[in-house]
């Protein structure tokens, strides 16, 4: 009960508005096709022919604000996360949908491992120099 007598739902939260649960946006699933290659610097880039996100009936209105987002300039999946309010988890099943849908491809950058050694680089520099 609340200080005025009323019975307050243990869904809504007086600051935040109406709760929804994460699991809720998801269909309870923690996972998704593309999760393997969905780490928080995943860029996320809405695909050129995606079309209008708002008139499809299948996406929620999360799926819908991520499409819209990736439209504007690529967003890794950690930006998505903090820009929408909701856990990683849930953007990694909700990027995984829509890339399922094909309304938006996931790159990655090149690992720093995979970078070239600056000690190579600077041998090649010095080698080009001495031509």
């Amino acid at each position: 009960m609340s200080g005025d007598g009323q019975v307050r739902s243990h869904w809504f939260d007086d600051d935040a508005g109406p709760v929804v649960r994460p699991y809720a946006m998801t269909r309870g699933r923690t996972t998704s096709a593309a999760q393997h290659r969905l780490d928080l610097i995943a860029v996320v880039v809405t695909e050129p022919d995606a079309g209008d996100a708002d008139t499809d009936p299948t996406l929620s209105p999360e799926h819908v604000d991520i499409v819209e987002l990736c439209r504007t300039a690529p967003q890794s999946v950690a930006e998505l996360a903090a820009e929408l309010d909701l856990p990683i988890g849930v953007v990694r099943v909700l990027v995984g949908d829509l890339v399922h849908a094909e309304l938006v491809h996931v790159t990655r950058p090149v690992p720093p491992a995979e970078l070239p050694d600056e000690s190579i680089l600077r041998d090649v520099i010095n080698g080009l120099r001495a031509l």
